[in-house]
C-alpha cells in the first residue's frame, strides 16, 4: 500500500479541482490500468480524458461516459490491429495536448501518458503503472536482436524513444507506483522518487468457495504476451500431466496454441481467451494454484487469486514481492531457475499448509476503497504542496 505519511479519505470532493484532466496512454480494453483510470473517473466524476486512441465501446460504461480527447493517431488506417507500428508517433502525439484551463492532470502512464505537458503552475500526479519496458531492461524480449536494416531503423526509433522518455521525466510533479519494483524502476530510468499505491483489486467479488472439496487444474491469467511466459506454464503442466486453464489474449496466442499441439496436450491445456466473471471466479476457486511465471510489475491476478482462496506460484521478482508477503500464500522460485524450479514449485505447493480464508483476509489490504483513500490523499498532498 503507500508508503505515504497520509491518511484518512481527504477532504470533501467540492474542496478538489474542479476541472481535471485525466491522461492514459490508450482505451482499446478493461485491463487494471483502466481499472485505476476508473476509480479516478469516480472520485472526479467531471473530469475530461484525454487518451492517444480509442476504440468506442472497449472499455466500462464508466469511462465511455466521459468526454474522450483523442490525438490523430485515431484518424490513421488500420489502426485496430497495428497501433504498436506507430509507437514512433506516440510522444508527438501526446504532447499535442492543450490542457490549458485544468487545475490538475492525472496520468495513468505505462507508455507515454507521464510526458503530456501541463499548464505552468498545475500539478501533476502521475500513477505509473511501469517505465516503458519495451524501451529499457526488455526490449530484448519484445524484439529479439537482429543486424537486418529494418531491425537497425528499429533499434534507432527505440533508441530516440528511450532519449525522449528519461527526458520528459521531471513533467509530472509527482509519482506513484503501483509496487516496490516499479519504484525502484523509476529510481532507476528517471532519476524520481515515488510513493508506492497499489492499484485497486474487486476483493468483494473475488472470495473464496467453502463448498469447494476438490481442485481440479492449474491456473494462468495474463496477456498472451512474450514476456509472460505463459508458454513456461504450459511446458510445466504437461511435464507434470496436470490441466491447466489459461485466461488471456494477446499476440501470442498462436505460438501457444501451437506449443500445446507440439505436446500432445490439447485434452488437459485450454486457452480460454477472455472469460465472464463469474467464470473467472469459479476458474480461482477450483485451482490447485495460480501460476505466475512472468515478471509482473504489480501482478492483480495473484491478488485475485489468494482473494478467491487459492495458493500463488510465482517467480521471486517484482510485484508478487508486494502480494505474497505470508510464506503460506504460496511458493516463489528463482525467476533463474527455469522449468525446473517452476515444476518443482507446483510439486510442493499441493502439500502447503494453505488456508483459503486466511489468505483472502490477507488480500483485503488490496481493496478497492482502501485504494481510494490513499490516492485522495496523495491528490490532496499534491495539491498542497
Amino acid at each position: 500500500m503507500s508508503t505515504s505519511a497520509h491518511s484518512g479519505s481527504g477532504l470533501p470532493a467540492a474542496e478538489f479541482p474542479t476541472r481535471v484532466a485525466l491522461v492514459h496512454d490508450w482505451l482499446t480494453g478493461m485491463r487494471g490500468g483502466e481499472k485505476v483510470l476508473e476509480e479516478m473517473v469516480r472520485l472526479f466524476p467531471q473530469a475530461e480524458i484525454f487518451t492517444l486512441f480509442h476504440f468506442p465501446g472497449s472499455v466500462s460504461e464508466t469511462l465511455e461516459s466521459r468526454p474522450i480527447h483523442t490525438t490523430f493517431l485515431q484518424r490513421l488506417p488500420a489502426l485496430e490491429s497495428h497501433y504498436r507500428h506507430y509507437l514512433p508517433l506516440f510522444p508527438r502525439a501526446i504532447e499535442s495536448f492543450d490542457l490549458q484551463g485544468f487545475d490538475l492532470v492525472l496520468s495513468t502512464s505505462h507508455c507515454v501518458a507521464k510526458g503530456v505537458r501541463a499548464p505552468s503552475g498545475v500539478p501533476h500526479l502521475c500513477y505509473c503503472h511501469t517505465p516503458m519496458r519495451y524501451v529499457w531492461d526488455q526490449q530484448q524480449v519484445y524484439f529479439p536482436p537482429s543486424r537486418s536494416p529494418l531491425a537497425l531503423v528499429r533499434d534507432a526509433l527505440l533508441a530516440r524513444l528511450r532519449r525522449w522518455d528519461r527526458r520528459t521525466a521531471h513533467r509530472p510533479t509527482r509519482y506513484l507506483a503501483n509496487s516496490s519494483f516499479v519504484r525502484d524502476r523509476i529510481r532507476r530510468y528517471y532519476e524520481r522518487d515515488a510513493l508506492v499505491l497499489a492499484p485497486p483489486v474487486d476483493i468483494d467479488f473475488f472470495r473464496p468457495d467453502p463448498e469447494v472439496t476438490e481442485r481440479t487444474h492449474l491456473l494462468c491469467v495474463a496477456a498472451l504476451n512474450p514476456y509472460k511466459k505463459v508458454g513456461e506454464a504450459i511446458d510445466a503442466a504437461a511435464r507434470l500431466g496436470l490441466p491447466l486453464a489459461v485466461v488471456g489474449t494477446g499476440p501470442d496466442t498462436e505460438r501457444l496454441r501451437r506449443r500445446i499441439a507440439e505436446l500432445g496436450a490439447q485434452e488437459t491445456i485450454t486457452l480460454h481467451g477472455r472469460v465472464p466473471g463469474d467464470q473467472l471466479l469459479r476458474l480461482y476457486q477450483h485451482a490447485i494454484a495460480f501460476v505466475q511465471p512472468g515478471i509482473e510489475d504489480f501482478g492483480i491476478a495473484a491478488v485475485e487469486a489468494l482473494a478467491s482462496g487459492t495458493p500463488v506460484v510465482a517467480a521471486a521478482f517484482g510485484g508478487v514481492m508486494d502480494i505474497v508477503e505470508d510464506p503460506s500464500d504460496g511458493l516463489l522460485f528463482e525467476p533463474d531457475g527455469g522449468i525446473e524450479g517452476l515444476v518443482h514449485a507446483i510439486e510442493q505447493v499441493q502439500s502447503l499448509d494453505f488456508d483459503p480464508a486466511a489468505a483472502a483476509a490477507r488480500a483485503r489490504r488490496f481493496a478497492t476503497p482502501n485504494f481510494r483513500s490513499a490516492l485522495r490523499a496523495e491528490i490532496q498532498s499534491v495539491i498542497d504542496s
